[in-house]
């Protein structure tokens, strides 16, 4: 394919999804990609570590294994290896919807049974991608916009705990104290300094340098210990199965939930990406796009699974980095691919990133969490609310959000209906479903 030299004039891009742009332009591409999603890849692993009080040495191959499995998730999903992959300019990495009821299942199981019910439940999203005209009647937008906003409120509370100093400042006491919340408070001040920033390039790395300041100060005040580390060399081999895998059905349930949500949140990724790219937003083509691309969000999470990884999703912030960047390229992703495999292989990357105190992760993820949830509700907004809508707007906030405020509520059920229905997410995510169907709501 020749480079393209002019901009596509129905879409305003500078490079469409077939051109070939040229290596520095390609490279600088794919390094804005990588610095929109480097920060949203690494921080669940960090986020189930912290919570799962797993070591430095686990904590940072976790760390390193989410690279590595985005890199192979991005590289299928621009390539489209069969019918396998959307063929566009399409990143994967690690999602926020999962952590959740993954937090629940390593309480429960370890990660033995985290990887176990990953893996057996990918195949739902799969499933999904070969029936997405049925499955998109069942889960309308007010239900993904209900699913959505939940994943965020529910997340806020492991937010806002990493703040006060996370599990360990639990432990000595220290919880809550000036010094986490404040750091806790500079990175978050940071992140919107520089995201209301009018240069772009600071705008999208606002994440970044809100870390990177965090962690330096954090370093200035002894919070952070290079030396409980004795050797950042060498290369991170992936080894399958690591952990080991066990199969728990509570786990399995609360999960497969979110990948039926998470096939529909990809089918509008996948659209909105088509359209930015001028792709065809109809039709058959677009059809088997769709539909490799959401059997491909399921595959890589089974792939991850296997490479000691959490299930990875497509990125809705690279749909954006189109627009700003004018180019489409799917070559780019291969780019990207590359960068992410090369940086998951690297231990020094994951261990460095595992020092990180948690009020400096706590400061990021509560907005990021926020907006997660403020997503959802723009979503709700979107649609018609009527009094029926209302009524499954109301049930499905009530029973989600009265488990993750009052979990005793549960505590005279039995084991495995208390695991699957302590999740906020999966209470209220069922029960917009069910509302859904029987109020029958159409769209």
């Amino acid at each position: 394919m020749e480079e393209h030299q002019g901009p596509v004039v129905s879409s305003g891009l500078i490079y469409g999804l077939d051109d070939r742009p040229p290596l520095r332009e390609t490279l600088f591409a794919a390094l804005q990609h990588l610095l929109a999603i480097f920060v949203a890849i690494i921080t669940p692993p960090l986020i189930i570590a912290g919570a799962l009080k797993l070591d430095l040495e686990t904590t940072g191959y976790l760390v390193s294994m989410a690279l590595f499995a985005s890199g192979i998730s991005t590289f299928i999903q621009c390539r489209r290896i069969g019918f396998i992959g959307c063929g566009l300019l399409c990143i994967q990495g690690t999602s926020f919807s999962f952590i959740g009821p993954i937090i629940a299942a390593g309480l429960t199981g370890g990660l033995s049974a985290i990887f176990g019910a990953c893996m057996a439940t990918a195949s739902v999203e799969m499933f999904i991608s070969r029936l997405l005209k049925y499955t998109r009647r069942i889960i309308t937008p007010l239900v993904s916009g209900i699913v959505v906003t939940l994943i965020g409120m529910s997340l806020i509370r492991v937010g806002i705990t990493a703040c006060g100093g996370g599990a360990a400042a639990q432990a000595d006491g220290t919880f809550g104290s000036l010094r986490h919340v404040g750091l806790a408070g500079l990175v978050l001040v940071l992140i919107i300094f520089f995201n209301r920033s009018s240069n772009r390039y600071l705008r999208m790395s606002s994440i970044v340098i809100g870390l990177a300041i965090g962690y330096i100060v954090a370093w200035c005040l002894g919070m952070v210990d290079f030396a409980s580390i004795p050797d950042y060399g060498g290369l991170n081999v992936p080894m399958p199965f690591r952990y080991g895998l066990s199969f728990d059905i509570s786990s399995i349930i609360a999960l497969a939930l979110i990948y039926l949500i998470t096939a529909i949140e990809a089918y509008g990724d996948i659209t909105a990406n088509s359209l930015i790219s001028g792709e065809p937003v109809e039709g058959e083509k677009f059809v088997r796009r769709a539909s490799g691309g959401i059997f491909a969000d399921g595959f890589n999470s089974m792939i991850a699974a296997c490479l000691n990884s959490f299930p990875n999703s497509i990125f809705a912030q690279n749909n954006g980095m189109i627009q700003l960047t004018g180019v489409a390229s799917r070559y780019v992703g291969y780019y990207i691919a590359a960068m992410l495999i090369i940086l998951g292989l690297f231990p020094a990357v994951g261990l460095v990133f595992s020092l990180m105190p948690e009020p400096v992760l706590g400061g990021a993820t509560l907005l990021m969490f926020g907006t997660v949830a403020a997503a959802g509700i723009r979503i709700i907004a979107s649609q018609d609310i009527d009094r029926k809508a209302t009524l499954v707007v109301a049930l499905s906030f009530s029973f989600g959000l009265s488990v993750e405020l009052v979990p005793d509520i549960l505590c005279q059920l039995p084991e495995t209906l208390r695991t699957i229905f302590s999740s906020g997410i999966t209470t209220g995510g069922l029960t917009a479903i069910l509302a859904n169907l029987l109020i029958r709501i159409k769209n």
